[in-house]
């Protein structure tokens, strides 16, 4: 099969495997939530996970100021709420009562748990030498929640553009893996 020159500009979508997260942080009184799409999986024990958060978000200085946050996993019915929370920022207008997501408390930060996901992940920022550069935050999971009633989420994984992928079948494979 011939293959021909693709835009650099579409390459993200390529790449992104990821599922969708809504990224929640706490400071001052007030928290915000940010749809976030740009982050991988870095070590699987302690769970270390690296994102982009760019100077240009609301919730970077929240971030930055607290280093902790929570990383919500949304599922494909909350695609419409995860978009416009994306197409919106936090320094305008309070996200959750605007899309009708529930704060929930988390157990060890401030940033708050969202109850209509799927999952919810607290984390500490554990290295911020990428950060002043490339908005590049390391992240480590200290405590992770689970709806345990959902058995094959639909996540959705961003294709880049207004594109969005819902996760498909699992297939198990023979892995030496612990």
């Amino acid at each position: 099969m011939p293959k021909r020159t693709f835009p650099l500009a579409k390459v993200y979508g390529l790449l992104e495997t990821g599922p969708v997260l809504l990224l929640t942080t706490a400071h001052k009184g007030a928290s915000n939530v940010m749809t976030q799409s740009w982050h991988t999986m870095m070590e699987f024990e302690p769970p270390m996970v690296g994102c982009v958060v760019s100077k240009g978000n609301f919730s970077y200085s929240a971030l930055r100021a607290t280093r902790e946050c929570v990383l919500n996993i949304p599922t494909a019915e909350l695609a419409k709420k995860v978009v416009q929370c994306g197409n919106s920022t936090g320094q305008a207008m309070d996200k959750y009562q605007a899309f009708g997501l529930t704060r929930t408390p988390a157990s060890l930060v401030a940033a708050p748990l969202i109850a209509e996901c799927y999952a919810s992940l607290e984390c500490r920022v554990a290295d911020t030498r990428m950060v002043n550069r490339y908005g590049f935050f390391v992240l480590e999971v200290i405590k992770a929640w689970v709806d345990t009633s959902i058995k094959k989420p639909d996540t959705l994984h961003h294709r880049g553009h207004g594109l969005f992928m819902v996760a498909g079948d699992t297939i198990k494979l023979a892995s030496k893996m612990k």
